[in-house]
């Protein structure tokens, strides 16, 4: 009898002995371990790959923003704040009170088909809208000359990049908007343009939130 009482009670001690070991190595060693090394070697995508302007975060360059007007009394949706570049129809992106330009509510896509009505009417209305809004004094966009990016939402509706395309044609309207040159603009967009990841895959690509965040450290020392 007191053998196997004593048998157990060291088979807990064993069992007790091997949690402990287990909790400080798996727990705490191995978690703080990872930590330092992300740290270390890829701080930046570790704290979330953020953006900053003015010493403040911003944003992240892995998510999207809308950059629309302030949204007027009895209208159900904002108007795009015209002087900044505009991103992909983005169906992921809400507002809340702390933070109008970076408020995550969902990701996801509309899963609409091809042939679906409300999405022909959606594109057909989005493609007019970058087609007058673009159009200024000088510079007139073409229906045929929208991508499909600018009016569509990606598969997260969250997409923070643009193509080349797209951001090119907001290019005179943008320098418009605030008073610069077209020609720094478009300077703009060519040095935050991406080519292809390890040059084959992918696509070339614009981060909108940089290249705004450019665009207003410009627009502060004209």
């Amino acid at each position: 009898m007191n053998n196997s009482v004593t048998n157990t009670t060291r088979l807990l001690w064993a069992g007790l002995r091997a949690l402990l070991v287990l909790t400080l190595v798996t727990g705490v060693i191995y978690p703080l371990v990872v930590t330092g090394i992300a740290q270390g070697l890829f701080s930046d995508q570790a704290n979330g790959s953020e953006i900053k302007a003015d010493g403040k975060v911003v944003g992240s360059s892995l998510i999207g923003q809308s950059y629309n007007l302030p949204l007027e009394k009895d209208q159900e949706t904002p108007e795009p704040d015209l002087k900044w570049f505009q991103g992909r129809p983005q169906n992921g992106l809400g507002t809340n009170s702390v933070n109008t330009r970076y408020s995550l509510i969902l990701s996801g896509a509309t899963n609409r088909s091809a042939d679906n009505k409300d999405l022909i009417d959606w594109v057909t209305a989005a493609k007019a809208a970058v087609v007058k809004d673009n159009s200024v004094n000088g510079y007139t966009v073409k229906p045929s000359e929208v991508p499909a990016d600018a009016v569509t939402s990606s598969g997260s509706g969250l997409d923070p990049d643009i193509s080349p395309q797209y951001a090119d044609i907001q290019v005179h309207r943008v320098a418009e908007k605030n008073g610069l040159p077209v020609d720094r603009v478009e300077k703009l967009v060519d040095d935050h343009t991406e080519g292809r990841t390890l040059g084959f895959m992918g696509e070339p690509r614009v981060n909108v939130l940089e290249l705004n965040t450019a665009l207003r450290e410009l627009l502060a020392k004209s």
